[in-house]
């Protein structure tokens, strides 16, 4: 095992229902994998449903809810997608507010398929680059950002970095950015 995030805890945000399972899982073992403390962070204690498209695939079980959570305890932040998952997080004003926090604290964030409506809610896409599934294209537009159709986007032009990609299909280099951006960031290299 790799030791890049040397136990740092990384925040993942769900909602009760609606991620996507490897959107969720194969990040979460990317951070285990060098070392990294993966958190889950919900709207709810207990357990969040997870998807594989449209069809529920299991739960995964909260380490903590959203009202607890303190941005400063964590490296930073990575959002998973499906449709209904950030489609939740983002008409909750906790899971908004933290978001917009971990963003200002300077933390990165990485984000997948259909997160970004999160961050299009936290308001804090102004200026920025990424890319995202297809139909979120509008959205980060009208949200003053600018979306492109690469697997992989890093915007480091803000106070922190965000590092996104399309779908499923992206996940090894999403994982693999990821979890280099957060090692640079946490080394203090960003």
């Amino acid at each position: 095992m790799a030791d890049r995030l040397a136990q740092l805890p990384v925040a993942f945000l769900a909602a009760g229902e609606g991620t996507e399972r490897v959107e969720l899982t194969e990040p979460w073992e990317a951070v285990r994998a060098e070392g990294g403390r993966p958190v889950l962070i919900s709207t709810k204690p207990g357990e969040v449903t997870l998807f594989n498209h449209l069809d529920a695939d299991g739960s995964w079980p909260v380490d903590t809810t959203v009202d607890q959570a303190r941005v400063t305890e964590y490296a930073g932040l990575v959002l998973p997608g499906g449709v209904a998952n950030p489609d939740q997080l983002r008409m909750d004003a906790r899971a908004v507010g933290f978001v917009r926090s971990v963003v200002d604290s300077g933390r990165p964030v990485a984000v997948i398929c259909h997160g970004p409506w999160t961050l299009v809610e936290a308001d804090v896409l102004r200026g920025r680059t990424l890319t995202s599934y297809p139909s979120l294209r509008t959205d980060i537009i009208n949200a003053g950002g600018t979306w492109v159709d690469e697997e992989v986007m890093v915007d480091d032009h803000g106070p922190n970095v965000i590092i996104s990609s399309r779908n499923p299909d992206d996940l090894p280099a999403f994982c693999s950015t990821l979890v280099e951006q957060f090692s640079r960031q946490a080394a203090g290299t960003r």
